[in-house]
């Protein structure tokens, strides 16, 4: 898939920041009404298994429902600010959730095993229809991604303080970071729900793939502090730690910090008292 400046939005420091803080970046509604229902049909059949590592302009022909839903401005943006350009599509899946139908999906982290610090891949998740409390949606923990655990070890949570469950218009995409704890919920609803997921694994080196002429705006530091509710305010700051260090890696600004969080610990004088 060839991208081109003048189609994608790329995404700003400060939802670059958000989403180094939260784990996800939402997009309401940025499907077009009639590809949604191009989208329900194109679900329900199934979409064809592409080989693991298959270059995302390989792995779905040109012309095609999922080509041009990625390449659609703010989706092809935020992919390429995410992972860059030609990311790798490590698989894709359709949920279907049947009315009054499953359980609740334990709480997890998706191949947890993945421990990089300095690298991650996004999950893109599309809702071709509006989604309802009552029909289920995806739970997930804002800011958990970078609490690292093993695949399911918080399965036995039911819920978090500061969760969020997903309602949400029609043509909604989402992007996760692949270490965001989350889970689906169980259909309550009389209708059938849809939901199609990517997983992208970068093929270049994230930094400052985003739109960085607001990188100095007050509003990154703002973003990159936040607090979520699930954590007491000590613990937290381990994320702030984790956040701090990810950031670095993406702006390639070894000094950066947020109250010398990073810098007191990795404080090694050389000089020796003579």
């Amino acid at each position: 898939m060839e991208n081109r400046e003048d189609t994608e939005v790329l995404l700003s420091s400060v939802e670059m920041a958000r989403f180094v803080a939260r784990g996800s970046l939402r997009l309401d509604a940025v499907v077009p009404a009639e590809m949604n229902s191009e989208g329900l049909e194109v679900l329900a059949a199934g979409v064809p298994d592409v080989p693991y590592g298959t270059p995302v302009s390989e792995a779905y022909a040109d012309g095609s429902f999922v080509r041009r839903l990625l390449e659609l401005p703010q989706v092809a943006g935020a992919l390429r600010s995410l992972v860059g350009p030609e990311p790798w599509v490590d698989h894709h899946a359709v949920h279907i959730r049947e009315p009054h139908g499953g359980s609740a999906q334990a709480l997890h982290g998706d191949a947890i095993i993945d421990v990089r610090p300095d690298a991650f891949d996004v999950q893109l998740m599309y809702y071709p229809q509006d989604v309802t409390l009552e029909m289920g949606g995806t739970l997930s923990v804002p800011g958990s991604h970078l609490r690292r655990t093993n695949e399911s070890d918080t399965g036995r949570y039911q819920n978090l303080r500061g969760q969020d469950r997903l309602v949400c218009p029609a043509g909604t995409v989402v992007f996760l970071h692949h270490g965001l704890w989350h889970g689906g919920r169980r259909n309550d609803s009389d209708t059938v729900r849809y939901m199609f997921k990517i997983r992208f694994n970068p093929r270049v080196r994230q930094r400052r793939l985003w739109d960085t002429s607001d990188l100095h705006d007050p509003q990154v530091n703002t973003e990159l502090d936040a607090v979520f509710p699930w954590y007491e305010w000590a613990t937290g700051r381990l994320e702030r730690y984790n956040r701090i260090l990810l950031w670095r890696e993406l702006t390639g600004d070894a000094g950066y910090d947020l109250d010398h969080w990073v810098t007191r610990v990795t404080n090694r004088p050389e000089e020796t008292m003579a």
